[in-house]
């Protein structure tokens, strides 16, 4: 062969050369195309179509059980049925048993009926041979054709390709084509469970350790790829959770001519010659289908320009299809490449010397060199946006390979994770051969999606007693309001109904300093409130926190009260105070039956507090003997108030209409003021009083709130330190929700719902859960940043689990704030009925970290209101420091009505 002819061949074969620039541009296309795809665009017509499987978890390798698999398309004209026996991760590894069947030409080019009549014949001959019985089977359906999914079991199909042109097929739910076929044999109870895309089987086939993969590659008859994207991407869905996996069908890249300066002249020729013209124009050039023609087509021109046989050709050589991707794979094979390229012209009635077996393998290696580098081009655009995905896994990216170019070609795989390193230097990349991907990996799905769906099952049963309906809601506002009345009218009843002698709210008039103390919780707060008008100096707050140390909280009650008195004093010292007597507040909130506005039995002590000999007295009688105590110091302690009363005084200055208090934080509580008339522990008939419902003790004498206790609910009132007591409150507020929220895991972990069954030791800890972690959750998290959340309490979730979380908080937290909005519906009827209104226009002081900081809280209160109570316009406004503004507040109140202005 002289040197004109090797110049000839090697100028034909520079075609197919194609530059690290044009698989740059190739690969930016490919990735803008998968991201207008994704969103949809207005005006935009990608040629990658992006189209959603309904795969939406991959497996955990926990997967078991006997499933049914069909597999058409993945390898030409050919079907083939397996039984797949999964055992696990941990199980002995069980081979499926297989049958292919080799579908007649008239068949892939005759009626849809045809195709899908021959497909369940196969599988009922199959199922006879295996001799399964009459039980439930559970079948996958490989059908590796581009289809647009509406379901994990329903799939139209777009468009033929592969050589098969079936009739009445496009357009149609292939699922339901072959339910149909599996009917009308009648032989078995069969259920098509998934329909699945070869590519998707080859990422679902892989062991999920040490890491799932989460991207497909299949290089076979055809190309394709899929991976693992996050919903909230693909319009098509208009969903914002989870993570599904997109099949990516990039054979029909190219195909509005972004493929035109790497195209060849035998490109166009084989397109224009092949079934679908000017269509998968990048699977024509990838595709083991056509790479054998491709080669052909070279052949005969090289022939033709006498660089070949001596520019003799042969009728087998002319003949259309005559060359194969198995003799071109097996041409390249190294050590018996030259021989196999002469048993091939010489099959093909050509006599070559060995020079044009030669030439002959320089004309594959070029022809499946380039495919290889374009599947990397078109691979790294897959893995770019994959690696855009918070998500993704921190060890890199797991790539599932499978088809039969990929795995068998001797060059083909090694020369495309070259490439790849290429394009993607940084990608960290790990190429995992898929366990038969069309049998196993279907197998895998159909097993996902039942756990899933079992799963999901659970996961209902488990939230359905947290899912409150309308009537539900309407029977707890009944029950409240009937509380309500008993314990105004001084009968039983679990809601105290208290007297607070605040007869009236702020009307802008008072001024003055005053003093407030501020106790309910793990710190203590003095106050120097000075109040002006509200149009001018409004009002001004000083203050400072002290602690609280349990040994004060737990020991007695003159430890607890000689120790407010020092922090008093410690106050007026660093403010210029001392030996001055202002008019002072006591914020109170624990539960009190108040004798007047200056005294409060202290009923019982919530929070933590167990200071002695305090349950059963009077409040103000106590600080004031610890006043005493402390010789030189003079204070006048005007009024007690309960931080619920503070927050409605707080607000009320704000808004005239404020006539309710509500606190939702780590207790919760509420006050409305009422119709002296209707008070019976107060005489008297006109005016009217706030009242301190202590609410949260609500169904503590088990006439209400009965029904809405679930199992978790009980378990975390008989771990509390107060069993039985403050029921409501243990439904509704901070203190409680996340306790409820670890229960509800604890439960689900031992159903394997979530963390694969593993029960950490840390979900064994009471109070791990604040609720600051479930308004963190419920925030627009990333699900990746709702899974830092959980690693912070030595929760190892995945993605699956993450979501699963997020769930259970929102059933929890919905519910807490439903319950409370019934309440809240029950004290402004009571208003509105008591005042003969047909409409009540109200506001409601709230106050209260649950309410102020969850991210849907407030919202779900104020839906559950306007559902509860249509004839009332509430309006909620934030407190700015009730306890401490409000109780001030009070004693302005108090010295305007006496006649008296503060100091």
């Amino acid at each position: 062969m002289n040197e004109n002819t090797l110049e000839s061949v090697q100028q034909c074969l520079n075609q197919f050369d194609v530059t690290e620039e044009q698989l740059q541009q190739i690969q930016a296309g490919i990735l803008g195309d998968m991201e207008r795809a994704l969103g949809r665009q207005a005006g935009s017509s990608p040629s990658v179509q992006m189209l959603p499987t309904y795969v939406r978890s991959t497996p955990r390798g926990t997967e078991q059980g006997d499933f049914l698999v069909l597999e058409l398309g993945a390898s030409g004209a050919t079907l083939r049925v397996l039984w797949v026996t999964l055992t696990g991760i941990s199980g002995p590894r069980k081979e499926p048993v297989s049958q292919e069947f080799t579908i007649p030409t008239e068949i892939t080019l005759g009626t849809g009926q045809q195709l899908f009549d021959f497909a369940a014949g196969c599988l009922v001959q199959f199922l006879d041979q295996l001799q399964v019985g009459s039980q439930p089977i559970q079948l996958g359906f490989n059908f590796s054709f581009p289809c647009h999914q509406t379901g994990l079991n329903q799939s139209t199909l777009i468009s033929w390709t592969k050589g098969f042109r079936c009739s009445g097929v496009e357009g149609q739910d292939v699922v339901q084509l072959l339910r149909e076929a599996i009917q009308r044999q009648g032989a078995y109870n069969i259920e098509v469970v998934a329909v699945v895309n070869d590519t998707v089987g080859a990422m679902m086939s892989c062991d999920p350790s040490p890491q799932a993969c989460e991207v497909g590659l299949v290089v076979d008859t055809g190309t394709n790829a899929c991976y693992m994207e996050e919903v909230r991407h693909v319009a098509e869905l208009k969903e914002d959770r989870g993570r599904i996996c997109v099949n990516v069908q990039w054979g029909s890249f190219g195909d509005g001519g972004a493929l035109e300066p790497v195209q060849t002249p035998f490109d166009l020729q084989l397109d224009q010659e092949s079934l679908h013209p000017g269509t998968q124009r990048f699977e024509k050039m990838v595709g083991g289908l056509y790479l054998g023609e491709l080669v052909r087509l070279v052949l005969i021109h090289l022939a033709g320009q006498g660089a070949l046989f001596g520019g003799v050709t042969s009728p087998a050589l002319l003949t259309h299809g005559s060359v194969h991707v198995q003799h071109v794979m097996e041409i390249e094979d190294p050590s018996h490449g030259r021989a196999r390229a002469q048993a091939m012209l010489q099959e093909l009635g050509l006599t070559p010397s060995a020079q044009d077996c030669a030439q002959v393998q320089r004309v594959c290696g070029a022809v499946s060199s380039r495919a290889a580098r374009l599947c990397a081009a078109a691979l790294t655009a897959v893995l770019a946006r994959v690696r855009s995905n918070p998500e993704r896994s921190p060890l890199g990216v797991s790539v599932a390979t499978g088809g039969r170019l990929y795995k068998q070609h001797p060059r083909f795989s090694a020369l495309l994770q070259q490439t790849v390193r290429l394009l993607a230097p940084d990608a960290d990349v790990t190429f995992v051969p898929s366990e038969d991907g069309g049998g196993r990996g279907v197998a895998v799905v159909t097993a996902v999606a039942s756990r899933l769906a079992l799963q999901r099952r659970q996961l209902e049963e488990t939230l359905a007693p947290f899912r409150l309906h309308s009537q539900q809601l309407k029977a707890v506002q009944a029950q409240m309001r009937e509380s309500m009345v008993r314990g105004l009218r001084g009968e039983s009843s679990s809601i105290r109904m208290l007297p607070t002698y605040v007869c009236a709210m702020p009307d802008g008039t008072e001024r003055g300093d005053f003093l407030a103390l501020d106790l309910g919780g793990t710190n203590f707060r003095v106050l120097w409130v000075k109040v002006g008008s509200r149009s001018e100096e409004g009002i001004k707050i000083i203050n400072r926190v002290f602690s609280l140390p349990e040994s004060v909280t737990q020991g007695t009650g003159q430890q607890l009260f000689d120790h407010i008195v020092d922090c008093i004093v410690d106050f007026q010292k660093e403010n210029n105070l001392s030996g001055q007597t202002l008019p002072l507040s006591f914020t109170f909130s624990f539960p009190c039956k108040q004798l007047g506005l200056d005294q409060g039995i202290l009923l019982n002590w919530t929070k933590g507090f167990k200071a002695s000999d305090c349950e059963g007295q009077d409040v103000v009688s106590l600080l004031r003997a610890a006043i005493r105590r402390r010789q030189g110091v003079e204070l006048n302690v005007v009024a007690i108030v309960n931080d619920t009363v503070g927050t409605m005084m707080s607000c009320g200055y704000e808004d005239p209409h404020c006539e309710v208090g509500l606190i939702v934080g780590t207790g919760t509580n509420a006050c409305y003021m009422e119709e002296l008339g209707n008070v019976c522990a107060v005489p008297g008939d006109r005016g009217r009083m706030c009242i301190n419902m202590e609410w949260g003790a609500f169904g503590d004498d088990g006439l209400a709130l009965q029904e809405f206790y679930t199992p978790f609910d009980l378990s975390v009132d008989q771990a509390s330190i107060n069993p039985g007591k403050q029921r409501y409150e243990k439904l509704i507020s901070g203190m409680y929700l996340g306790e409820i929220v670890r229960q509800v895991l604890l439960h689900l972990t031992h159903l394997r719902v979530l963390f694969g069954g593993q029960e950490f030791p840390s979900l064994q800890t009471k109070d791990i859960i604040k609720t600051k972690f479930l308004s963190e959750i419920e925030s627009d998290l990333e699900r990746w940043q709702v899974r830092a959340i959980l690693e912070k309490l030595d929760l190892q979730a995945d993605c699956e689990d993450a979501l699963l979380v997020r769930e259970v908080c929102q059933a929890v937290s919905r519910r807490a704030a439903q319950l409370c909005g019934a309440g809240v519906a029950a004290v402004v009827e009571k208003i509105r009925e008591n005042r003969g209104l047909d409409r009540l226009s109200v506001t409601v002081g709230v106050d209260g970290t649950l309410y102020k900081l969850h991210p849907h809280f407030s919202e779900q209160v104020k839906d559950a209101v306007r559902e509860l109570a249509p004839q009332c316009c509430v309006r909620f406004l934030l407190s700015e420091d009730g306890s401490g503004k409000g109780a001030a507040l009070v004693s302005a109140v108090a010295c305007r009505l006496a006649g008296a202005a503060g100091p």
